[in-house]
């Protein structure tokens, strides 16, 4: 298991506290921002979850770690008639809903404060849980896919998007100094909390990624779990099952 890295090394506060914070902090850049920092792919990636989404045809979605609801509201394209974006920052959320309002898109997205972790829905809930780039905030990152296993529905499916270490020469190379250098650059230069994105830097370099994230999925309970790296290894799709 990776180290529990935190945004701020000088707060006494615990990690989930302290993400909540960094991304109510950074909420009003964070869009343009994380287009920057990927060249524009993000988007490529979540049409890729939409489309694994729509061929499991659900009635019902959770988008955890939401954010300004992007994926969420790419789901309105779904035959799903509930669609709940959940995120423990209320500064994205507010954004997020901003954006719904402005797609004519609130009698079918619900933005919910409220933890990943610790999932406010009954148990075999959704037939679909979605997760981009929230998995390594987690404090605890075995408690969260537990509280995910639970509130899917039998036969539910779980997608992942996360950043990951690309593996072959140069890519490898590249991506190090780019996470290293670049990165906490640009999030100084574009964003009022410097230690953000040398947070997000850090947490994705240090996460569980491929086979690593696997193993662990399947320890769980998951089951045809499955992994597809993206754009040279930068970004890994996973997707797993519920008994």
């Amino acid at each position: 298991m990776s180290r529990n890295i935190k945004p701020y090394k000088d707060s006494e506060l615990g990690k989930k506290e302290q993400v909540t914070q960094m991304f109510d902090n950074i909420s009003g850049n964070y869009d343009g921002l994380n287009k920057l920092i990927s060249f524009g792919n993000d988007a490529k990636w979540k049409q890729k979850i939409l489309k694994i989404v729509v061929a499991k045809q659900p009635n019902s979605i959770l988008d955890i770690a939401t954010g300004t609801g992007d994926l969420a509201i790419l789901f309105a394209a779904t035959s799903a008639n509930e669609i709940i974006g959940l995120d423990i920052s209320q500064g994205m959320l507010d954004i997020g809903k901003k954006k719904i309002e402005a797609q004519n898109l609130v009698s079918k997205i619900q933005m919910v404060l409220g933890d990943g972790e610790s999932i406010p829905y009954s148990d075999n809930y959704f037939d679909v849980i979605t997760i981009a780039y929230g998995l390594r905030n987690f404090e605890n990152l075995e408690k969260g896919l537990t509280d995910i296993l639970r509130t899917l529905k039998p036969n539910g499916k779980l997608i992942i998007l996360e950043t990951s270490v690309p593996t072959k020469f140069p890519f490898k190379q590249g991506y190090v100094f780019y996470s290293k250098i670049v990165l906490p650059l640009l999030g100084k230069l574009f964003s009022k909390d410097k230690a953000a994105y040398s947070y997000l830097s850090d947490s994705a370099n240090e996460f569980p990624f491929g086979e690593a994230l696997n193993n662990i999925l399947i320890k769980i309970g998951f089951i045809e779990v499955n992994h597809l790296p993206q754009t040279f290894g930068v970004a890994t799709i996973y997707h797993a099952s519920k008994k």
